[in-house]
C-alpha cells in the first residue's frame, strides 16, 4: 500500500534533525534513518560549532578564515549567510537543551576553543563530545514531537521524478531544469519489503562518503547514499574531488576509525617524529595550526619520506587534571588503548574524512531538481570551498536546515501525493553470496584509497575509472539478478560516489585545496570554478 507525507527526511543527524524540527511546525515530517536514529556522522563530531561568539572576534573574521581555508572556491554569498547567521542557530540549540562547556571558575562563559585555519578562539563545544550532545538534544525534541516520525532501518533505494515517471509511461519528459521529485523507493530492512512513498518535499541529510577509503573516521553509515542517489535522479552534483582527509586519526590495530580531535593542536599539541622532531615548520607558517589539508599532506610526506607507519602528536605540555578535564572521551579512549597522553605522545596518521563536494544546491538548500533539497555534508552549498574550515561542518548543517525549511513551505501546503508505480520485483532472488558483496566493497575501498588518496596523478585516476567501470558492470547485474538488501545498496551507492569523486578529480588539472596532483601541482586561476557534473538520459 503505497505511503505518504508532506516532508520525507532522509537521514537522522544534526542536518536531518534540525530540519525536521523547523518544518514540523506546519506539516508532517517522516525521518527515515538506516540505522539506529541517533546513529550519524553528525554524532562523532568531537571538535564543536564554530560560530562568532566573543567580543574579540568578528564575521569579518569568521568570513576571511573560511574564505582563505577554500582556497578560492568558496561562495562568498554561501559564507555570509552561514557565518552572520550561525549565532542565532546556536542560541536555538542552546534553547532546545544542548549543553556547551562553560569556562573553568566562569560559569557564566562558553570554553571556546582554536582549531587549525581559525584567527580566534570560536569553537563551542561539550567537552570532545560535541556531536553526540547535539544529536542527543535534537533527538530528544524531535521524539516527544506529535508531528514527527522516525523511521529507523530504513533505506531509501532511489528517488522518483517526474523525468523518471515520464521515462516509465513513455510521455514526453520535463527539461532536465524543469524536473520534479515526487517520492522514492523504501526497503524496510526488518520485513525485507520495498515501500513506496509519495513526498512533496524531500530532504537528503544523508551525510558524507568516508566509507569509500579503506582508512576513515567516518562510522559504517557514511556510503554516500544520499549523492548517489541524487545522481542517478540526474540532479547536479559540485566538487566530489575535494575529500577532507583529518591529520590526526588514530593510528592503532584495534581501533580503526577513532578522530583524534582537531582542537588539540589548537590548545598547544605539536606534530613529532619518532625521534621528537617537529616537521611542520618545513610546510607552513602557520606550524600545526594550518588548515588540515596542508598539514594532511605533511603528515603523509614525512610517512612516505621516511617509511614510517605513522607520526605523533605531542600533548605532553599540559596537566594531567587539564586534559582530563578537556578531553575526557579522547583521554579515556586512549587509555582503554594503552596510552596515556599525558606521559607520551599520540599515534596519528590521515585519514578520510570529509565530503566538501556533493548535491549542489541554492542558498535555500534545494537543489537542481524542484522540491528536492539537500542539506549538511551530502549538500555542496559553496561555503566550504577547496577545503572545509574546522568545525564549520555543524554550522553550516543548522543554518541551511533552517533556510531549507522555511523555503520549503509553501511547498507542501497543498500537497497530494503523486500516484506511484509498485516496485517491481521481477526475477530477482534471494541472495546467498553476500561474499561478492564484502568482496568488492573491500575491493572499492583499497583502490580508492591508492589512487584517489591524498596525493594523486592522472595515470592513477583513469586507473581508478577503470576499475570503478568494471564494479560497476558486476554490481547491476547482481542488483537486477537478486533482490535488494541494505548491504547491495550500500555498495551500488559506494560505487557510485567513487566514481563521482574520479570525474571530478580527472576535470580539475590543478592542485587546490583538497586535490593535490603530481601531474599538475601548481594552483591555476583558470580552474577557479565549481566542478559540475550531472547525468544524461537517453
Amino acid at each position: 500500500m503505497p505511503k505518504s507525507t508532506p516532508y520525507l527526511v532522509v537521514g537522522s543527524g544534526v542536518a536531518g534533525m534540525s530540519f525536521a524540527l523547523r518544518a514540523a511546525e506546519h506539516a508532517q515530517v517522516v525521518i527515515m534513518t538506516k540505522d539506529e536514529p541517533r546513529e550519524s556522522n553528525s554524532r562523532y563530531a568531537q571538535g564543536g560549532i564554530a560560530a562568532v561568539w566573543d567580543d574579540k572576534d568578528s564575521y569579518e573574521n569568521h568570513v576571511r578564515d573560511t574564505m582563505i581555508a577554500g582556497a578560492g572556491l568558496c561562495r562568498r554569498d554561501a559564507v555570509e549567510v552561514t557565518v552572520r547567521e550561525g549565532p542565532e542557530r546556536v542560541r536555538e540549540l542552546i534553547e532546545l537543551g544542548a549543553q556547551f562547556t562553560r569556562r573553568e571558575h566562569r560559569a557564566d562563559e562558553y570554553d571556546l576553543h582554536r582549531e587549525g585555519g581559525h584567527s580566534h578562539r570560536r569553537i563551542l563545544h561539550a567537552d570532545d563530545i560535541t556531536g553526540a550532545e547535539v544529536v542527543r538534544a535534537l533527538h530528544e525534541k524531535c521524539m516527544a514531537h506529535p508531528n514527527i516520525t522516525i523511521l529507523d532501518h530504513r533505506m531509501v533505494i532511489d528517488l522518483i521524478t517526474q523525468r523518471w515517471m515520464s521515462r516509465r509511461t513513455g510521455e514526453i519528459p520535463p527539461a532536465a531544469d524543469d524536473d520534479c521529485v515526487m517520492g522514492a523507493y523504501v526497503l524496510d530492512e526488518a520485513s525485507g519489503e520495498v515501500e513506496v512513498w509519495a513526498a512533496g518535499v524531500i530532504v537528503i541529510a544523508a551525510g558524507g562518503a568516508g566509507k569509500v577509503y579503506n582508512y576513515t573516521t567516518n562510522p559504517d553509515v557514511a556510503t554516500g547514499d544520499g549523492m548517489a542517489m541524487a545522481w542517478r535522479a540526474g540532479a547536479r552534483i559540485a566538487n566530489m574531488e575535494f575529500v577532507q582527509f583529518h591529520p590526526t586519526a588514530l593510528y592503532h590495530k584495534d581501533e580503526k576509525s577513532f578522530l583524534v580531535s582537531e582542537a588539540l593542536r589548537g590548545d598547544g599539541g605539536k606534530l613529532i617524529l619518532p625521534d621528537g622532531t617537529r616537521f611542520m615548520e618545513r610546510y607552513d607558517e602557520r606550524l600545526e595550526l594550518a588548515p588540515r589539508d596542508i598539514v594532511a599532506r605533511a603528515i603523509d610526506a614525512e610517512i612516505k619520506r621516511l617509511g614510517l607507519e605513522c607520526v605523533y602528536l605531542d600533548m605532553r605540555h599540559l596537566p594531567r587534571d587539564e586534559i582530563e578535564r578537556r578531553y575526557p572521551n579522547i583521554h579515556g579512549r586512549l587509555l582503554e588503548l594503552g596510552i596515556d597522553m599525558v606521559t607520551e605522545p599520540i599515534p596519528v596518521v590521515p585519514a578520510a574524512h570529509y565530503t566538501c563536494g556533493g548535491i549542489q544546491t541554492n542558498l535555500k538548500g534545494e537543489s537542481s531538481i524542484k522540491n528536492l533539497f539537500a542539506i549538511g555534508e551530502a549538500a555542496c552549498t559553496g561555503l566550504h570551498g577547496a577545503n572545509r574550515l574546522a568545525s564549520n561542518s555543524l554550522l553550516e548543517a543548522l543554518v541551511f536546515a533552517h533556510r531549507a525549511a522555511d523555503e520549503s513551505r509553501a511547498r507542501v501546503a497543498d500537497f497530494e501525493p503523486a500516484e506511484i508505480p509498485h516496485w517491481e520485483v521481477g526475477s530477482a532472488v534471494d541472495s546467498d553470496e553476500i561474499v561478492v558483496v564484502r568482496q568488492v566493497w573491500e575491493e572499492i575501498r583499497r583502490f580508492m584509497w591508492n589512487y584517489v588518496g591524498i596525493v594523486r596523478t592522472h595515470r592513477r585516476l583513469k586507473r581508478a575509472r577503470r576499475r570503478i567501470a568494471l564494479v560497476q558492470e558486476e554490481i547491476e547485474t547482481y542488483y537486477w539478478d537478486f533482490k535488494v538488501t541494505g548491504d547491495l545498496i550500500e555498495l551500488r551507492n559506494l560505487a557510485v560516489v567513487a566514481d563521482l569523486i574520479v570525474q571530478c578529480a580527472l576535470k580539475r588539472r590543478e592542485s587546490r585545496g583538497l586535490h593535490y596532483t603530481l601531474d599538475f601541482p601548481e594552483s591555476d586561476d583558470r580552474f577557479i570554478a565549481d566542478t559540475v557534473i550531472q547525468r544524461q538520459f537517453p
